[in-house]
Parts: structure tokens; sequence; C-alpha cells
């Protein structure tokens, strides 16, 4: 004959309990991957409000465009750049310790050690990619605090960018 186990209320309130984080596991799940791009370090280092950062509708291309002209024969590229800066003295994405005054910028798939050629407001500066960035739609590139002063950028500005080496 086959024993039967007795639920005791123990039990019950063990597996409503497993029952319950399994649910909130799935539910919260789905929200990470949102989150987890303005966790970045560099979310914390703009000089933006939260409401000026979601683009206008037609006024720039969608950020997952952002890079498509790169492979065109110039090389080059324009959009809206941010500086960032907040982070003096951790480490960037390609191993070096950021350098807030140094001439460097921040960019989603160029090599590192590439140079680019920015130029904003008849202005230009030769910067290097030594981090990746920005995580915020509808950026280009994050300049260190350095390349932005130098290009007489404050907080955001429309750039264009070629590959000089």
């Amino acid at each position: 004959m086959k024993a039967t186990k007795k639920m005791t209320a123990g039990t019950v309130t063990r597996r409503n309990t497993a029952l319950a984080i399994f649910a909130v596991t799935l539910l919260v799940g789905g929200t990470a991957t949102g989150a987890s791009a303005k966790s970045r370090h560099h979310y914390r280092g703009h000089h933006v409000s939260e409401a000026s950062e979601s683009p206008r509708s037609g006024s720039h291309p969608d950020w997952r465009d952002a890079n498509a002209s790169i492979g065109g024969g110039g090389h080059s590229f324009s959009g809206v750049a941010s500086m960032y800066g907040n982070e003096s003295g951790s480490k960037t994405a390609s191993g070096q310790r950021f350098n807030e005054n140094a001439m460097t910028c921040a960019h989603r798939s160029l090599p590192f050690g590439t140079k680019l050629r920015v130029s904003h407001g008849g202005r230009s500066i030769i910067v290097t990619v030594n981090d990746r960035g920005p995580f915020v739609r509808g950026r280009v590139l994050d300049l260190s605090t350095g390349a932005a002063r130098a290009l007489g950028l404050s907080g955001l500005g429309q750039i264009t960018a070629e590959v000089v080496g």
C-alpha cells in the first residue's frame, strides 16, 4: 500500500512563496534590459535633463542607425554628441584611466585608438576613441569634458566626425 503524504500548512506556504518569487522574477526580468542601459557609468555624467533626452520626431535619425554612414566612402558621420566627465579616474572600456581633460571620446563600435576629427560651430579637434557609449538614444559620441570645451560644446550639440586614423 502506498502511503500518502499529508500536506501541512508549512508545505503549502513554501510552495506559494516559491510560486510568488517565480512570478515576480518573470515580471521584473523583462524590464532589466532597459534599466541596465541607464545604469551604465556614462549616464550619470550628462549635463542635461531627462526631458531633453528623447529626440523630437523627425529631428534625429533612430539611434540604431546613428553609425550607418560610417561604412561610406568618406568615413564620416554626424549627429548629436554629448559630454561626460564625472567618472574621472575610473577605467574606460579600453582599460585606460578616464581623464576628463584629455581629448577622448566614447563611440559604440569604432575600434579603440581610432582618431576622429570632430567639428562643431566652426571649430575642429582630433579625439581618440577609448571608451564605449553613448548609451542614450539619438547620440553618436560622448566627448570628454576637455574635448567638449575645446569644441565650445556644453551639454549636447550637433557634430560632424570624420575618421582620420
